[in-house]
């Protein structure tokens, strides 16, 4: 029997991400430098070996540590807004902050 790699799913940014140990993920911009460490308390699930652990909503005692590595903008999004036959035309952009993290622990 193959033992499974140890995986949680957390929320943070009103997003859910799956990750494992080793992982990198892309998440909305949390205010914290690069190279310090994050813990998330708010755990939805944790699996791996054996039945899934799921929260109602979180896992008790769940956690996940997470360094961040920098922070960043993500790609440019344009917004072209046009009514025909009127000469009505808007571009606008956006680029949205995110933070880089590795995630180094899953304490369950």
């Amino acid at each position: 029997m193959q033992l499974a790699a140890p995986y949680a799913v957390i929320e943070t940014g009103g997003k859910q991400y799956r990750v494992s140990v080793g992982d990198t993920v892309s998440v909305e911009k949390l205010d914290h430098e690069a190279g310090s460490d994050v813990t998330f308390d708010r755990v939805l699930l944790v699996g791996g070996n054996g039945a899934p652990r799921i929260g109602t909503p979180t896992v008790a005692g769940a956690s996940v540590v997470a360094t961040v590595q920098d922070q960043y903008r993500g790609e440019k999004l344009v917004i072209f807004k046009y009514k025909p036959k009127k000469r009505y035309r808007r571009r606008t952009g956006h680029r949205q902050s995110l933070t880089r993290l590795a995630i180094t622990a899953i304490n369950a």
